[in-house]
């Protein structure tokens, strides 16, 4: 089995429970865009559990960061969570994932707690198409910054003279 990573997305979050909404929409768009989208419920539930259980062991007055990593290796995806506060990782229920999950303390402190999903039947990492990206975007930006548009005068007035008014202030 071919366990190099061929793709990695993550995202760097406070450890409020706002991260959980993030979380879900990070999962949603990282796997649409690797055309995964019959993982997208799994692997949201998975990464939403493992954010939840992060959230909830941070300290509320001074919570850390964790990051919410998803990566392509092999015959799987991978949803990881490094809690950077955390000092012990968190007892996974045997059954949780079907028990292809983990959790390690990180030398240099904090913990990293991870599921794998299996790829679709017949897919391996390798064979995921990903997202394209041209360099066109950048020569398209270029072109609309030297378009410009038309500017109506009676709204410069009423914008200078609303500035202008020192009864404002």
């Amino acid at each position: 089995m071919n366990t190099q990573t061929s793709q990695v997305d993550d995202l760097r979050l406070i450890a409020l429970p706002s991260a959980l909404n993030c979380t879900e929409m990070f999962v949603r768009f990282s796997l649409t865009e690797w055309s995964l989208r019959e993982l997208i419920d799994e692997t949201t539930q998975l990464a939403a559990a493992l954010v939840t259980a992060a959230v909830d062991s941070a300290d509320p007055d001074s919570p850390g960061f964790i990051t919410v990593r998803l990566r392509l290796s092999g015959e799987s995806l991978v949803a990881e969570v490094e809690d950077e506060q955390a000092t012990i990782p968190p007892a996974l229920a045997p059954g949780f994932a079907g028990g292809r999950c983990g959790a390690t303390a990180l030398r240099g402190g904090g913990t990293l707690v991870w599921c794998e999903v299996p790829l679709p039947s017949g897919v391996s990492a390798n064979a995921v198409p990903l997202p394209r990206r041209s360099r066109k975007r950048a020569s398209q930006a270029e072109h609309h910054v030297e378009e410009t548009a038309e500017i109506d005068p009676e709204v410069i007035k009423r914008l200078l003279s609303g500035l202008s008014n020192s009864d404002v202030f």
